[in-house]
């Protein structure tokens, strides 16, 4: 029976005569790396590029607020008490009444139509209460049962709930993730078939080398291992090479972006692939390269028999 050590020693004989193989013949073995990488860099930056999206958009998660245009026929007096009794409510942080010359002359300065509306007789504006709900409140059944609530006040004509754009970008960033995987999981089978068919080719090249291997007694996993380990070096450079790319590709659009977010008065910057994702896409392209190998092994090895 083989001892621990031994069976340790040759393992790690067969790792390092694979790594000597690949390296002697380094532009067979980079195209394969090449493809790999790309491969996975593709959807590793796709999601650091979510990931980015979503932390930008985690602050934005208050921002949802409740717009009560009143009727045209309720004073400014009317409207700042109903913003009183409502600021009252314990789901409500904060409630800002825009009274009737409040909303024209601010429509006066944002729109452009001035000199337009010195021709108007009466103020054709509503007196508007915002509602800035509470943490607790800020999400959509909640609002939604607020807005309901709100209707129901006879002064209030029209009430909105200015929320409707973030459940869109929430909806896009759901479309994104799902294509993510969509895209990760077409790409990762593209990888098994170029690592598969690497081995194949492989295994057809030392088909002499197999067939006296086996008349002199030697079983399949040992045939299999070094083409395992082959693999498992296919699978480890793939993922440092798409690393290199994701990390490369961050840092040239980090310095516009950085400048872009100092115009908003944001010291907000990009996020790169953090230890836990680098070591996740590591382990995939390592799973990747010894599950294509492995296929492949199993599938043609039993083809090479001696005569």
């Amino acid at each position: 029976m083989i001892s621990p050590v031994v069976y340790l020693a040759r393992h790690m004989q067969v790792m390092l005569a694979t790594l000597g193989q690949m390296v002697r013949s380094p532009m067979s073995n980079l195209m394969t790396i090449a493809v790999m990488g790309i491969a996975l860099a593709l959807p590793a930056g796709l999601h650091i590029i979510l990931k980015n999206v979503q932390q930008v958009t985690a602050q934005w998660d208050g921002a949802a607020q409740i717009s009560l245009f009143l009727k045209q026929t309720v004073t400014d007096k009317q409207a700042n008490q109903l913003a009183s009794i409502l600021q009252q409510r314990q789901d409500i942080k904060s409630v800002t009444s825009i009274t009737r010359i409040e909303a024209l002359e601010e429509f006066r300065q944002n729109s452009g139509f001035g000199e337009a509306l010195e021709a108007l007789e009466d103020n054709p504006f509503p007196a508007v209460i915002v509602i800035y709900p509470t943490e607790q409140s800020d999400n959509l059944p909640t609002l939604q049962g607020m807005l309901a609530s709100f209707k129901k006040h006879p002064e209030v004509e029209l009430a909105q709930l200015d929320m409707q754009w973030l459940k869109r970008l929430y909806a896009i960033m759901d479309f994104g993730r799902r294509g993510i995987w969509v895209l990760a999981a077409m790409l990762s089978l593209s990888v098994l078939l170029v690592v598969g068919n690497t081995i194949r080719l492989a295994i057809q090249n030392r088909r002499d080398e197999i067939e006296i291997i086996k008349l002199i007694g030697g079983t399949d996993a040992f045939i299999r291992r070094p083409f395992l380990y082959t693999g498992f070096w296919y699978g480890l450079s793939g993922g440092i090479l798409s690393w290199l790319l994701v990390t490369l590709s961050i840092w040239l659009i980090s310095e516009p972006v950085s400048q872009l977010a100092t115009l908003y008065n944001s010291d907000y910057s990009l996020s790169s692939l953090d230890i836990s994702s680098s070591f996740i896409l590591l382990g995939l392209s390592i799973s990747l390269g010894l599950a294509g190998s492995w296929l492949a092994v199993s599938r043609h090895l039993h083809a090479v028999e001696p005569e």
